[in-house]
């Protein structure tokens, strides 16, 4: 055991490097959380009643900006994408198995050997890798698709986060941004139902300080040389049970801009 802490440690240290815009005390909140990415039943349960809803977004989004049919196995076969965040893997898996060769990068060591262990487990291949996404920018590296979902929220520094996962979408390419808008509904459901009312998540999941308007971050996305293309709401629906896409912004919203 102090041995995989040593490693992990080392890891740490290695992915801080280049990582102006890491909080680590939000990377510590979900590595504490690691091998819990997958269960359905337990902390992260929400995650993945939202998850069709977003999976079902960057299908069609991509589909129709890259001219694919979203209707075959592997539409996105020759396609690059990068899941900054990846948590566990919850997206990182299955748009592996749509064709996309896909990156999944996180700061926690913890969360990527539960993303990897999952991955192999079900034969999917992923690159997954404990950094961030300046490291990646400092490796000019690029990609057709970067995804940030529900990471925004969690960074130290917004603007240089945003600015730098910019730099790695390819010319043509997209970037695809999801997060809270800070407003009171957000702040009476997101924040206080979710995770006090509802128990949904775990207290303190969530500072509603760090929430974002639509506005704010689309400036943020254009500031960083991105065309922003269409801002989504993405809403509960009680009577169905289910996450379904809506013209409310108020809470959940999504932002897809092209370079």
């Amino acid at each position: 055991m102090a041995s995989r802490r040593s490693t992990w440690q080392k890891r740490r240290e290695e992915v801080s490097r280049l990582s102006r815009s890491v909080d680590q005390s939000e990377v510590d909140k979900f590595s504490a959380l690691a091998a819990e990415w997958w269960d359905t039943a337990g902390k992260f349960a929400p995650l993945h009643k939202f998850n069709p809803v977003r999976l079902r977004f960057i299908r069609d989004i991509c589909a129709s900006h890259f001219v694919r049919d979203p209707s075959v196995v592997r539409p996105f076969g020759g396609l690059a994408l990068l899941d900054i965040g990846c948590g566990g893997g919850l997206l990182s898996e299955p748009l592996a198995r749509t064709g996309f060769s896909v990156a999944g990068i996180d700061p926690s060591p913890e969360c990527v050997a539960a993303a990897r262990a999952h991955a192999d487990e079900g034969g999917v291949d992923v690159a997954y890798r404990s950094a961030t996404a300046e490291v990646l920018a400092d490796e000019a590296q690029s990609f057709d698709v970067v995804l940030s979902m529900e990471t925004v929220e969690h960074v130290a520094d917004v603007r240089a986060f945003v600015r730098t996962c910019a730099s790695l979408v390819r010319p043509g390419g997209l970037m695809v941004t999801a997060t809270l808008n800070r407003t009171l509904k957000s702040l009476a459901l997101a924040k206080i139902g979710a995770e006090y009312v509802l128990r949904w998540l775990p207290p303190g999941t969530h500072d509603w300080n760090r929430f974002m308007d639509p506005r704010t971050l689309s400036r943020l996305l254009e500031e960083s040389g991105l065309n922003p293309m269409k801002t989504q709401g993405v809403a509960f629906d009680p009577l169905s049970w289910e996450w379904k896409l809506s013209d409310d912004v108020d809470v959940n919203y999504i932002i897809v801009a092209s370079r």
